[in-house]
């Protein structure tokens, strides 16, 4: 998942329009106190509707489920308020760059794009040199296009804050994902748009190096490349495993060693990681595993059998 600029979405008094000389200047504090309001029902009403959003996926298991056309009504009667907040708040302080950008977020949240992109572009009038701006209208570019956009856009969040790891995540991501696009714009080979997406994943994570979900994806990456680099995919998850933030992620990371080891027939350690799996989360993974293991380790028995002398 592309990832928004966490840093973007707090408020700051000079954002704000500068009042006429005609009528009295409002406070900064109560600007900035009625942008973290707006911030805070956004935030509440996002909660709210994720909390009715896991209750009624419980209630569909036992075929009692809100219907998903009243589901969506109901939604979108939740955010009104929101979104009413968010153009009010605009109308009164146009130039208050940063709630343009929460509100950008908010409507991205929601699947209008389109009005993202627009506040998004209303806020790059008033801050052209805004990183968290490119980054986020990066993101909707890798989404709708134009793709090339989204990789200039990239570059230039990172040239503007070479010390956000989310830019160079993102960037790596898009560059991955449509890697027939990268190799175009930027005249490289298959193999070179993979290590142009790798190098950004640890450009990042120099950036951010505690950072285990950017290593994981990293990690990841190396399940599309052909060939394999499987020592390079190994080293990678172990660098995640130690990044790992509880049990739950490190029996996560065994699944990957287990995964890799049994491609490359190094069926011993791949028994030594399943069985440091025991979290029910992983059951049905690590039952699929084993299964595939049994296969191999019979297909490579019988191949020996086959080629050892008679």
């Amino acid at each position: 998942m592309l990832a928004l600029c966490g840093s973007c979405l707090t408020g700051r008094a000079a954002d704000a329009p500068k009042p006429s000389a005609s009528a009295p200047a409002p406070a900064v504090d109560a600007i900035q106190q009625e942008y973290q309001k707006l911030l805070d029902e956004d935030n509440a009403a996002q909660s709210e509707v994720d909390d009715w959003i896991v209750e009624n996926d419980k209630f569909a298991e036992r075929g009692a489920a809100i219907p998903a056309a009243d589901m969506r009504a109901k939604i979108q009667r939740r955010f009104a308020p929101v979104r009413k907040g968010y153009e009010d708040f605009l109308l009164r302080h146009p130039e208050h760059v940063k709630a343009r950008i929460a509100y950008a977020s908010f409507l991205g949240d929601i699947h209008d794009e389109e009005g993202a992109q627009l506040q998004l572009e209303k806020a790059m009038t008033y801050e052209t040199n805004n990183p968290a701006i490119y980054n986020n209208l990066a993101n909707i570019y890798g989404h709708i296009g134009p793709v090339r956009k989204a990789f200039e856009f990239y570059a230039r969040a990172i040239e503007l804050n070479p010390h956000e790891a989310v830019y160079y995540q993102n960037y790596a991501t898009t560059v991955y994902l449509f890697r027939k696009d990268a190799a175009e714009v930027y005249g490289l080979t298959e193999q070179q748009v993979f290590n142009k997406a790798l190098d950004l994943y640890r450009k990042g994570l120099n950036a951010d190096p505690t950072n285990f979900l950017l290593a994981s994806d990293l990690a990841q990456t190396y399940y599309g490349i052909e060939p394999r680099r499987t020592e390079e995919a190994l080293g990678a998850w172990t660098n995640a495993f130690k990044l790992a933030r509880d049990e739950v992620e490190r029996e996560g990371v065994h699944l990957h060693f287990a995964r890799l080891k049994m491609a490359a027939r190094r069926f011993q350690e791949t028994h030594a990681h399943l069985g440091s799996v025991t979290n029910n989360l992983y059951s049905d993974l690590k039952n699929r595993l084993e299964r595939n293991l049994k296969e191999q380790e019979t297909k490579v028995a019988l191949e020996l059998k086959e080629t050892s002398p008679k």
